[in-house]
């Protein structure tokens, strides 16, 4: 082959010079034939359409002579990095056409991109500078080959370039394994190349298949599906195509994975996982079991209490109760008779904080029996005379002597053993917090209101333990909740204090699957809450990950006793959390309770436990 290539020669079948005379012969009746039969001819025709265009254009203009219509939305894009080295790793669902849209898309934010691609597309003049040409045909010199080219690569992104890659190396097919048609086992020379380079990446997944009889082909022997790829090409004409891009994965997230097969199999469920995004389905209303009837549509909202009323009731609370305050926001603790008018605001305040979260009684007003003799806490804007946020404490050595477990809001929720309450001795169950949507943007609030859970424990240390519900509401989707319960359940899952807590609606503890991943895959990588809390965040694209409230409890220390699916709420799951604050971070604890009284609660409770050189060294 010369170096020039002439246009009619792309996406032709030759026989070789030195064929014997037989063979040339049968080749010259058979190749015009096989011409139209695989699509050759018509992509020959096409692509003199285009021969013409500049390298830049030349994939945009490809993909609108082919007839493909795509699109990739903004917010897409604006995950890409605009300098900087960079991998960018895609599944491989149909064979040209996704090269050619990664090249589209990615050049409209960087124009530095080379592709590692079959060495045979490098007879298309116009993609020759772009390709780093490799052989993936598996044969005894194919490794050789390789060398120069993943040498490129490295010193390509060593330069600040955007490398795109296709890990399978060849067209996803049908595999019995993953029972759905999937990318081949991807390549360990991509973790080789983002171990050695130390670049980002960014995972692209393109949702969709080749047809049904190329798969078949493929059963029959792999070079038939090989043989059938510019057909395939050519029927992608009319179809809408898309591509989700995932947030960048940094090369220190990466850092912890300890091996190149490590990094792919973590980087292939990273990119498959963005396809259960395109999969999830909206919400569905919720249906009661044993009636199948739709439960109703939620209520109103009742309005604001009168401000006055409310404000006096603040006004009237002795000077002692007031926990913590900064400029405008201070922290109260008040009884339930203290505060009706108050305590129906917060009952208004939750419902709305609930709803905008997927969450929600769908009463009037978020209030129940339990209130009456739980510990409010709140946070008020001094100049806005406004409820804030709240908690409610439910103080264990008070509530089960006078009411047994039954007066423990999460006892609808966890059957109980009465062991549990003996092991852990006076505790609080902490509840119903929330924050009003118009001050979530900052961090301040919810600080505040455990500043004040803190001045409340200094002055009760022996409250040791604090446990409670935190939600993970129906916004997430059910694969995005189960990985986070299997997390938990995988790391921080006390296993001594579970095993005396049942949940009333266990939560589905099937593994979880991602579709063009192996079963275990996902479970594989469970054991980093951040690995998983970036899954999240790529899966449920508006949720940002964890959730807040969830990680706070988990910075604080906290262990997992069980799951519940509560029906009563909008069907979220509540993980019901176990915190104790002696083995909290004693940093942690003095950005709530302050150096003095952390001091002082420790103290506390080294003389309780006559264990001093255990906590107060």
């Amino acid at each position: 082959m010369t170096d020039e290539i002439r246009s009619e020669d792309v996406f032709r079948l030759t026989v070789p010079v030195d064929a014997p005379l037989p063979q040339r012969l049968a080749g010259t009746l058979a190749i015009p034939v096989m011409d139209r039969l695989l699509g050759l001819k018509r992509c020959r025709e096409i692509y003199r359409t285009i021969v013409h265009q500049t390298p830049e254009a030349f994939a945009g203009a490809a993909l609108d002579a082919l007839g493909v219509q795509w699109n990739i939305e903004s917010d897409e894009l604006a995950k890409i990095p605009t300098k900087g080295p960079l991998v960018a790793v895609a599944n491989h669902p149909f064979g040209a056409v996704e090269g050619l849209m990664m090249i589209a898309l990615l050049r409209r934010v960087r124009p530095d991109i080379k592709v590692m691609a079959n060495y045979l597309l490098q007879r298309i003049p116009q993609l020759a500078d772009t390709v780093i040409a490799v052989d993936p045909f598996g044969a005894s010199q194919s490794a050789r080959r390789n060398i120069g080219p993943l040498r490129e690569s490295l010193r390509w992104l060593g330069q600040g370039g955007v490398l795109v890659v296709f890990p399978a190396g060849e067209v996803s097919h049908f595999k019995l394994s993953h029972r759905a048609v999937a990318d081949p086992t991807w390549s360990d020379t991509l973790g080789r190349i983002v171990r050695r380079s130390g670049a980002g990446v960014l995972p692209i997944f393109f949702p969709g298949c080749n047809g049904l009889k190329f798969q078949v082909a493929g059963m029959v022997h792999p070079r038939l599906r090989t043989a059938l790829l510019a057909r395939e090409l050519l029927n992608k004409r009319g179809r809408s195509l898309s591509a989700r891009i995932g947030a960048m994965i940094s090369a220190k997230q990466l850092s912890r994975l300890n091996s190149d097969r490590e990094v792919v199999d973590y980087l292939r469920l990273r990119t498959y996982m963005l396809g259960c995004t395109l999969r999830t389905q909206s919400v569905q209303p919720r249906v009661d079991e044993e009636s199948k009837d739709e439960v109703e549509p939620p209520v109103e909202v009742i309005g604001p209490q009168d401000s006055k009323l409310v404000a006096a009731e603040v006004d009237r609370l002795d000077p002692t109760s007031l926990l913590a305050e900064n400029k405008v926001l201070q922290v109260w603790q008040a009884e339930a008779a203290q505060i009706p008018y108050l305590l129906l605001e917060i009952g208004r305040l939750r419902e709305i904080t609930f709803r905008a979260i997927g969450e929600g009684t769908g009463r009037p007003f978020d209030l129940d029996r339990f209130d009456q003799h739980y510990l409010h806490i709140f946070l008020w804007h001094k100049d806005r005379q406004e409820v804030v946020g709240a908690y409610r404490l439910g103080r264990c050595d008070k509530i089960l002597p006078e009411q047994g477990k039954s007066g423990l809001y999460t006892s609808t929720l966890f059957k109980y053993r009465s062991k549990l309450f003996e092991r852990l001795g006076p505790a609080l169950e902490l509840g119903r917090s929330f924050v009003r949507p118009e001050y979530q943007r900052s961090y301040t609030p919810l600080l505040l209101l455990w500043k004040g859970i803190g001045a409340f424990v200094v002055a009760h240390p022996q409250y040791r333990t604090l446990f409670g519900p935190v939600s993970i509401s129906r916004d997430y989707s059910d694969l995005s909740r189960r990985l986070i319960a299997g997390s938990l359940r995988e790391t921080l899952l006390a296993p001594k204090l579970a095993g005396l807590v049942k949940p009333r609606v266990p939560l589905d503890r099937r593994p979880v699957r991602v579709k063009g991943c192996a079963a275990d895959l996902a479970h594989t990588f469970c054991s980093n809450i951040d690995q998983v809390g970036a899954m999240v965040a790529d899966i449920d694209v508006e949720q940002k990950g964890i959730p807040v409230l969830l990680r706070h409890y988990l910075n604080l220390g906290g262990k997992l006793l069980a799951f519940n699916v509560d029906r009563e709420f909008s069907d979220v799951l509540d993980g019901l959390i176990l915190v104790d604050l002696t083995e909290t971070e004693r940093k942690t604890l003095e950005r709530y309770f302050g150096k003095e009284g952390t001091e002082a609660f420790l103290n506390y409770q080294c003389m309780m436990q006559m264990q001093p050189q255990a906590l107060c060294a």
